[in-house]
C-alpha cells in the first residue's frame, strides 16, 4: 500500500513539474479551466453529459500527452550533451503528438459548442452584469500572467517587488 501511494506522489510531482516548467502545459490548462468553468457555472450551452465526458478525455489527453512530451525531451537530454539528429526526431516526434492530439482536442470543442446562440446569450449576459465582465476580464489577465511568466516567474516578481 506504500509503494502505491507513492507512485501517486511521483505521478503529482511530475504533474506539477509540467505545470511550473511548461509554458504549453499551462496554455492548456487554462483554456480547459475556462471552458468547464463556462460549462458548468453558467448553463449557456447544451451539452449531454456523454460529450462532456468527450470534452474531458480529449483534454485529459492532451494534458497526459504534454507530460509525456516532457519527459522525452529531458530523457533525450539527460542522454545527449551535443546535437543528435535522432534526438531531434525523439523530441519533434513528442511535440507532433500533443499538436495531433490539441488539434483533434479543437475539433472535438467546435463540434461541439459550436452554438452560436449560447455564444450570444454569453454576450448578453456579460453586457448586463459588467462587474461580472471586469471579474472574467481580471481572470483572463491573471491566467496570461500565469501562462508566460509560470508560477517561478510569478514568485520571483513578488521577492523583488513587495516586502
Amino acid at each position: 500500500m506504500k509503494s502505491l501511494l507513492k507512485s501517486f506522489v511521483y505521478a503529482f510531482r511530475g504533474i506539477t513539474y509540467c505545470i511550473a516548467h511548461e509554458r504549453n502545459m499551462r496554455i492548456h490548462l487554462c483554456f480547459t479551466a475556462y471552458m468547464f468553468g463556462f460549462l458548468t457555472v453558467h448553463d449557456f450551452f447544451e451539452v449531454t453529459r456523454t460529450q462532456f465526458a468527450l470534452l474531458f478525455t480529449v483534454c485529459a489527453m492532451v494534458m497526459a500527452l504534454e507530460c509525456v512530451n516532457t519527459a522525452v525531451e529531458k530523457a533525450v537530454d539527460l542522454e545527449t550533451k551535443e546535437f543528435s539528429p535522432l534526438a531531434k526526431v525523439s523530441k519533434d516526434a513528442a511535440a507532433g503528438a500533443v499538436l495531433i492530439a490539441a488539434i483533434g482536442a479543437v475539433a472535438v470543442g467546435i463540434s461541439i459548442l459550436y452554438q452560436p446562440e449560447a455564444f450570444a446569450e454569453m454576450f448578453d449576459y456579460y453586457k448586463e452584469n459588467i462587474p461580472v465582465l471586469i471579474g472574467f476580464v481580471i481572470s483572463f489577465i491573471a491566467s496570461l500572467v500565469f501562462v508566460f511568466a509560470g508560477p517561478y516567474g510569478i514568485k520571483n516578481f513578488f521577492k523583488k517587488h513587495v516586502k
